[in-house]
């Protein structure tokens, strides 16, 4: 069983050909082995501080406790262990999405160790703790558990009563079903899958359409996505069943609104509202349902919702959700930079959305939103070490907001998040169809594929995003098949897939694609989705090397999205930059681009030790109010760093993605603004 592969961002449909299938296959990321300069140090600090920190802080925290407590109650009814302090109905998941990374990190690094412990053996021990949790029918939720007469407020005083609003009772299946599933799968164990099993089973007998079934959808989504997998793990249709229930049933029992993606059916949907986090996760779920029974009006609702994000609610950075009110999506071109919420979650989640959309459609549009969200959002959510997390991450920030990284939150469920999805991001590079490989995204790696029946080892040789150079060597295998190269929409003069922004320098950026040594003609040809098709009889030993154009870039945002009105952003390859403090002697809401910007690569800035990150420099002018009352220019450098790099050196001064280009967006003086108000989510 420990063959058996399992990618996390998405069901492993072809292990299990009796059920119905994506279009295009995806790798698992245990058959991709990354050794790279950029990737390989995340993946390794991952394994040796995210995902031990956070066990740490399930312990410290009393996650661990709540399962334990649970356990004393059903032995002992008479003693309750209600919640003290500030507590979430979904701390449980907290542990689930440990395991969860824990699970991958354990195919790539099997002798991980925990404090000097086998990771394997700990994270047994922790499974121990959670299934001692369980009620007897299968019934897995601590804070009612543990307190039947006294539970959280938000969980309400029978099963399912407030599971559409606060309660999390699904949300929490959810993510014990996608650790077991990545548990089960990496290890061969299922002590964690049984329990998840027994859950499931739970939920599918007391919610449904029957009249002794409770008829009520998440209110937090994120079980569907759980469901799916398990029903292709297992082949039992029920699970798929209610994964559908789920969905079909959404925006026609007691909940309504749009902040949980209530306030219509699914397939009658057509713009992204509500919580962004909750919103991902559905449309990823969807898509999952979609594949699995075939049902397009899934498809057709989630392709308007897709379109109305990249077109009108797309942040440069990848990021989605601009309010701090309801963690939500705003208006059409509502897109505000010192006030953006873009939580980490969210990104994560547009990942998934966005990774599935491609396996449905097959369109490197897809991979050109993921890419963008990877390297800019998603991993500004993590310090470079590994042991700190953003939860909001704006565009603009100012020293008196104290935006800082921190090692937790009283709302963990970002750095958890993290904890899973860092060591999946090995299995977003490769997909295959039939007799076709498609390479989507560019890291130094040696990846076992299976394409048309056989086995090949394709190695990738690159200092991407550096630079655009990579190499393609064929190790192992040879036969008649097609090898499709994603070219990014950044080399096709494309910010995104819509005039949400677009670049304003005129450069043109080229690619040339060679295969041993000799120039293809697919360099001048490109499918209609997106890639150089390279069609032909391979051999042992062929070399196809690929050049990207990799220069600085000026970009401008759409008109109607008022924040950016008279500012540029700056742009190489997929890193959106920043200006920030510690490279420039001037407060950074004081400089104004000059009217015709001119950008060149600056040093190399280390931005922690053993990470050194490529600068951007373009002539600018500081603005200020002199003596006499009258406005001063003074010439000066404008350096900029790669947005991810940001907040490493302390919070003495402000940073900015996009730059005044126009005196009406410029300050002469230092330009504060109001710390957001915490929500209790984010200490």
């Amino acid at each position: 069983m420990k063959k058996i592969l399992f990618t996390l961002s998405l069901i492993i449909m072809s292990s299990v050909p009796s059920v119905a299938q994506y279009p295009i296959n995806p790798v698992p990321f245990t058959s991709v082995k990354v050794s790279d300069s950029f990737w390989s140090p995340r993946l390794k600090a991952s394994r040796d501080v995210t995902v031990p920190l956070a066990f740490d802080k399930c312990e410290e925290t009393g996650r661990y406790t709540n399962f334990t407590n649970a356990a004393k109650c059903m032995a002992n009814p008479a003693q309750e262990y209600p919640d003290t302090g500030w507590t979430f109905t979904f701390d449980d998941t907290d542990p689930y999405k440990t395991i969860e990374g824990a699970s991958y990190l354990l195919q790539t690094y099997p002798k991980a160790l925990y404090h000097g412990r086998p990771l394997d053996k700990y994270v047994d021990s922790v499974i121990a703790v959670i299934a001692s949790g369980q009620e007897p029918d299968g019934y897995l939720y601590t804070p009612r558990t543990k307190s039947p007469h006294k539970t959280h407020s938000w969980a309400g005083d029978k099963r399912w009563e407030k599971v559409e609003v606060l309660s999390h009772e699904f949300y929490n299946l959810g993510h014990l079903l996608e650790a077991a599933c990545a548990h089960y799968q990496a290890t061969g164990k299922r002590n964690l899958l049984d329990v998840a099993i027994k859950y499931a089973d739970c939920v599918c007998r007391e919610v449904g359409p029957a009249e002794n079934q409770a008829h009520v959808v998440p209110g937090h989504q994120i079980a569907e996505m759980g469901l799916c997998k398990l029903y292709v793990l297992t082949k039992d249709k029920k699970y798929l069943d209610q994964a559908k229930y789920f969905l079909d049933m959404r925006g026609k029992t007691q909940r309504r609104d749009a902040y949980s993606q209530a306030h219509k059916p699914v397939i009658e949907q057509d713009e992204a509202v509500g919580h962004a986090v909750r919103a991902g996760y559905m449309y990823s779920g969807m898509a999952d349902v979609a594949a699995l029974t075939g049902d397009t009006a899934y498809i057709k609702a989630i392709d308007r919702i897709w379109q109305n994000i990249v077109e009108k609610k797309y942040y440069i950075t990848g990021g989605v959700g601009a309010r701090h009110e309801g963690e939500a999506f705003g208006a059409n071109y509502e897109l505000p930079n010192a006030s953006a919420y873009c939580e980490t979650c969210a990104q994560i989640a547009n990942v998934y959305t966005n990774y599935r959309l491609f396996l449905l459609h097959g369109e490197s549009k897809y991979y050109d939103v993921l890419e963008r969200s990877l390297y800019n959002g998603v991993l500004s959510g993590v310090s470079i070490q590994g042991d700190g997390f953003f939860y909001p991450n704006p565009l603009s920030c100012t020293a008196e907001q104290q935006y800082a990284r921190k090692p937790w939150f009283g709302c963990a469920c970002c750095p958890s998040n993290i904890c899973r999805f860092i060591p999946s991001v090995p299995g977003y590079v490769y997909a295959v169809k039939d007799n076709a490989v498609f390479v989507n995204l560019f890291m130094g790696n040696t990846a076992t594929l299976k394409v048309g029946g056989k086995n090949i080892t394709l190695k990738q040789e690159t200092a991407y995003p550096q630079n655009g150079d990579v190499k393609l060597t064929m190790e192992k295998g040879s036969g008649e098949f097609t090898i499709k190269i994603r070219i990014p929409g950044w080399v096709r003069d494309e910010v995104v897939p819509s005039d949400l922004y677009s670049y304003v320098d005129g450069k043109k950026l080229n690619y040339t694609i060679k295969v041993n040594g000799q120039l293809s003609p697919v360099t001048s040809q490109l499918s209609p989705e997106g890639y150089a098709v390279i069609d032909r009889k391979w051999k042992k030993g062929d070399v196809i090397v690929i050049h990207f154009d990799m220069e600085p870039r000026l970009v401008k945002a759409n008109d109607k999205v008022e924040a950016d009105r008279n500012r540029l952003a700056v742009e190489r390859g997929p890193l959106v930059y920043c200006a920030e403090w510690p490279d420039n002697s001037a407060d950074v809401s004081t400089y104004l681009l000059n009217a015709r910007p001119q950008l060149a690569m600056g040093q190399k800035i280390t931005i922690v030790p053993g990470h050194d990150v490529q600068s951007i420099v373009t002539d600018a002018q500081v603005l200020s109010i002199g003596d006499d009352g009258k406005l001063k220019t003074a010439d000066s450098k404008l350096t900029l760093i790669p947005y991810y790099a940001w907040d490493h050196r302390g919070q003495k001064g402000g940073m900015d993605v996009w730059l005044p280009a126009a005196v009406q967006a410029a300050s002469a003086t230092h330009v504060t603004t109001s710390k957001q108000k915490d929500n209790g989510f984010f200490k």
